[in-house]
Parts: C-alpha cells; structure tokens; sequence
C-alpha cells in the first residue's frame, strides 16, 4: 500500500511529532544502518521507532521487519498490546494488520510483515533468527546483551527495492559500560575497544520527557525531576551514567535480571505466579537508636525469595528510624511475604535485632550470621549469581540498584553506607549459597513446613 494513499483511509490521522521525535526523525532519514534514540522515561521513543517500522513495511511489499526486546512476556504485552495498536491508531487509522499470533507476526495488506520476539524465548528466537529482515528494531535496549545483539544483526540481510537495510535501538541510557555507549558514543568495537570500521554508520540522538509534556502530567514529569541524582540523570535527563571500575554490578547487568509483575499484583500472587517455595526478610541494622536515627545511616531491610536455584529480590522495605519503627517494618515485610525467617549480621547489631523483633513478637524465627570478610568480598559471589542468570528483581528499586552499581572488586565507592546492597546480599547468600541454620530457639511448629 502506497505511503500517498493512509491520509484516503477511512479516518484523518490524529499524530503530531513532539519536538524531541521531530528531531529523532531528521536523524531516521539519514544515510547510517544503526541509529540509537537515548532518552528518559515517557519521552515516545518507542512509539516513534514503531512508526518507523510501519512505514518501512508498508513501503517495502513483501518485507519483513523484527522488534525484539530481552523478555517474550514484555514484547507482547508492551509491543503487540500497547504500541503497535496505538501506533497504528494515530498514524494509519483504517489500516489492518492481521496477527499471527502462534507463528509471532502481524501481517500487512501488502504481504510485509512484522515480528515481535523476545531474546529470552529460545524457540521463538530460533524460528525469527531463521529468517532475513530489512528491518531490525531493539526495544528496551539497556537489559539486551551484546552477545545476542551480535547475532540478530546477521539476520538483517533482506533485501528489499527501495528500502536500505536499517537497525533501530532505544533506551533509558545505563551506565558507560553499556555497550551501546562504546558504540555510539565512543565510536568503539565494545569487545576489543578499537575504533569501529565505519563509525558514520552508528548515529544517535537523545529526546526526553519535558519534550513530550503535551501527552504526560505535570505530576509525573515533577516526579521525575524528583528522583535521586542518578535516576534523575537516566529517566529524567537521559543521559548515562559513569560507572565505577572493577564495578560488580552494572545497569544493564541488573536490567537483564529484571522481571516487571503486573502492577498492583499482590505479594501472594506474585509469590505463586513464580512458583516462591522460601522467602527471607534480611535486616542490615544502623545501630542508632532515639534522636541518633534521623541523622544516622539507614536500616536495610531486604526481601527476597527462593524458586529452584533462581533467587528473586521482591521488596526493599529499607528506612531511617529508631528500633520500634525499623521493627515493625520488618515485621509488616514477614507477614507481607509470608516468609520463613528474618536474617541478620551478627558483628553489627544482630543481637539488637533479634532482641528488638523477639519484643515485638517473641515466636519468630531470627537467624543470626557472622560476617568474617569485608563487604565487597561478600558481594562478589552474590554478583556471579547474577552474572549468571541466577538472580531476578521483581520491579524496580532504584536506590538499591544504585547502591550496587557503587560496590567494585576494591570495595564500596558510594555515599555513606550500602545498607540496602548489604541487606539483600545477606538475604541471597542465605538462600542460595549455603543451608541456614536456624536460631531454634525462636522456631516454632508453624514454620517447619512450608505453606
């Protein structure tokens, strides 16, 4: 279907480029194969680089066009659910696209088509990579891995008259190791670190939130400008954010280990729909106690649960407070997450968190751990568990996150204290790497068998 005949469709279309898109489309009509669009939350990224790809297939009859994100789940729902339809809403009213939905496409009046795959799916992965496209389009780039990356570039290889073959990105940009940061930014093969062969064929641009006001609210956009000064550089800004050497986490690395539960799902929905079989409330104490706790660190408190050998991060109940209030969080995050057992580091304020919980309710099962290595130490195989696929956050938790990004193989390079990090690598390195033993003293019969 000719571009000249979708203003003849049975419906005027509705869509005005922001002044950020307007600036990402100059860049979309030039001459480079990958063109990245940076930028923070909200900003219309995707919406616009989906237009794209709509316009190229119904340029380009008998096409084939990908979007591929990490997670299968978050294509469809974020993709195929949201996006697209809106997409086509806005700018193609009286367009039909048919889906396919077991094979994983959508098809166009002019045999073009368009996929949708997750980079998580092995099959799906397979049965897309299987093909040759003209258009190539990663979704959320900041949690895919360069390795897989690598291998749906091989896959744009269609060639089609009058369409150049073209891969798009976008993203909230992460950290400086991220490897869309040596590519666009540097100029740098992200494995070797050399210059890139063709560097004029790696553009980007950056569109922010404050560039699509006219379809976000004032409350949300002030939310943004809101955030701690990392978050506020990435969702806000759009810009990256430097990293730290020997860095144990990155953000893409925690990006890749993220899971997005529906919003509003309760914890015991969450807990089934992954298939939680333990759950741990880990408390890092600061030891203040009275008008010391206003000005003292904060009291990490970390929720985490255990299903097979992966490990899922679900709550950071983390706060600033004397022992009462810190209590009572805990005890609220245990009978929150229905968990088996409160866990604390022994050397620093363990035995003050066993006596302030056990005041509080005297039956509940506290284990108390002696720490004998230093922080970053601990960390370190915490880290491998994430490295390796072991470790999923269920949503996002901003402050934690920055806290890890902060610990290196030298040790913690951030403000302050890494409460919340040290709280959730207690909770990890008690469920997956070793077998607790309980304070029995506090067990009772309710807890020795699981739901």
């Amino acid at each position: 279907m000719p571009i000249s005949r979708l203003t003849s469709l049975r419906v005027t279309p509705t869509f005005e480029p922001n002044p950020g898109q307007m600036k990402a489309t100059a860049l979309l009509q030039g001459e480079q194969r990958h063109t990245l669009i940076a930028g923070g939350a909200r900003s219309g990224k995707t919406f616009l680089l989906t237009r794209a790809v709509v316009v190229r297939a119904l340029r380009g009859s008998g096409s084939r066009h990908a979007i591929l994100r990490f997670r299968a789940n978050a294509v469809r729902s974020s993709i195929a659910l949201d996006t697209l339809p809106k997409v086509v809403g806005a700018c193609f009213p009286g367009l039909k696209l048919t889906e396919h939905r077991q094979d994983g496409f959508f098809s166009l009046p002019n045999e073009s088509q368009i996929w949708l795959g997750g980079l998580d799916d092995k099959d799906r992965v397979e049965k897309i990579l299987g093909q040759e496209f003209a258009t190539i389009y990663f979704n959320e780039c900041s949690q895919i891995p360069y390795s897989s990356v690598l291998v749906a570039r091989t896959r744009l290889a269609q060639q089609v008259a009058g369409l150049r073959q073209r891969a798009y990105y976008d993203m909230n940009p992460s950290g400086t190791g991220h490897w869309t940061y040596h590519e666009f930014s540097e100029g740098r093969d992200p494995t070797s670190r050399k210059p890139l062969a063709d560097p004029e064929n790696y553009r980007r641009t950056f569109i922010n939130p404050n560039d699509n006001s006219a379809n976000l609210s004032p409350e949300f956009l002030a939310s943004l400008a809101n955030l701690p000064d990392k978050q506020r550089r990435r969702f806000y800004e759009g810009q990256y954010v430097a990293e730290v050497d020997g860095a144990l986490w990155t953000y893409d690395l925690i990006e890749r280990c993220r899971d997005e539960p529906p919003k509003g799902e309760a914890p015991a929905v969450t807990l089934a729909r992954l298939g939680i079989a333990r759950v741990v409330v880990a408390v890092d104490p600061s030891g203040a106690t009275g008008e010391e706790s206003s000005r003292s660190d904060e009291i990490g408190i970390s929720v985490v649960g255990k299903a097979g050998d992966r490990a899922y991060v679900l709550a950071d109940r983390t706060l600033r407070s004397g022992p009462e209030e810190w209590a009572r969080a805990a005890l609220k995050a245990f009978d929150d997450w229905d968990a088996d057992s409160i866990v604390a580091e022994k050397n620093y304020g363990g035995g003050m968190v066993a006596a302030v919980i056990r005041t509080a309710r005297q039956t509940l099962p506290v284990k108390l751990i002696t720490a004998s290595r230093g922080k970053h130490v601990r960390a370190e195989p915490v880290s491998a568990l994430y490295e390796a696929g072991k470790v999923t956050h269920v949503g996002r938790f901003p402050d934690l996150e920055d806290q890890l990004v902060n610990f290196s193989t030298s040790g913690y390079a951030g403000e302050r204290s890494p409460d919340r990090a040290d709280a959730l690598v207690w909770a990890v390195s008690d469920l997956m790497l070793g077998e607790p033993t309980y304070d029995t003293a506090a067990l009772v019969s309710r807890y020795s068998v699981r739901r």
